[in-house]
Formats: C-alpha cells, structure tokens, sequence
C-alpha cells in the first residue's frame, strides 16, 4: 500500500477490492454505526474486520518457555488464587439488579 502525505499526516491508499453481500437490515446498521463513528461504511467494516482477524490471530498464537519457566507458568496456573478482601466484598453484596427484599 501506498501512502499519501496530506498535510502533516499520511493516508494510506488502498490498493485491492473487497466485496461482501449483505441484507438489507444488516447493511442499514452497519450505515447507521458507521454514521455514528463519523466514517464511510467502507472504512467501518474495514477497521472492524480487521480488529476482529488480529483477535482470531492473537487467540491461536503459542509461546515458548524455557522449562524453568513453563513449571513456574503451570505452578501460577494451578495455584489456589490469593484473597482479595475487596473483590470478596464486591461479589458477595446484593448487585443494583438484584432483588431487594
């Protein structure tokens, strides 16, 4: 891709078509959110498409660790977690949704 310099910042020109079909119904909301992120449609699902491909990547990336650290990794994993007396609070008071009796 080539980029373009635009006064101080640059475009990057788009050189490949992409196509997709949709209903009307999910076109009319892609229009409206793009509108509502002040974009094109074009730019919209491009920008989305592409967040969600990198999420699909970094799901299925591995790592390596050398032994010593995969059993500290492993021994982290498997530990029973540390109290926190805050979150304990937080998760045993009534919610704002909960019934109030």
């Amino acid at each position: 891709m080539a980029k373009i310099m635009i006064g101080k910042s640059s475009v990057t020109q788009k050189s490949t078509r992409f196509s997709i079909r949709a209903s009307a119904p999910q076109k009319k909301m892609i229009a409206e959110a793009a509108r509502l992120k002040e974009t094109t449609m074009s730019d919209f699902v491009l920008e989305q498409a592409v967040l969600a491909a990198q999420q699909v990547i970094a799901d299925q990336a591995h790592f390596k660790l050398p032994k010593k650290q995969w059993k500290a990794f492993y021994a982290a994993l498997d530990a029973p977690p540390k109290p926190i007396p805050a979150l304990r609070r937080l998760l045993t008071k009534p919610g704002i949704f909960d019934a109030h009796n």
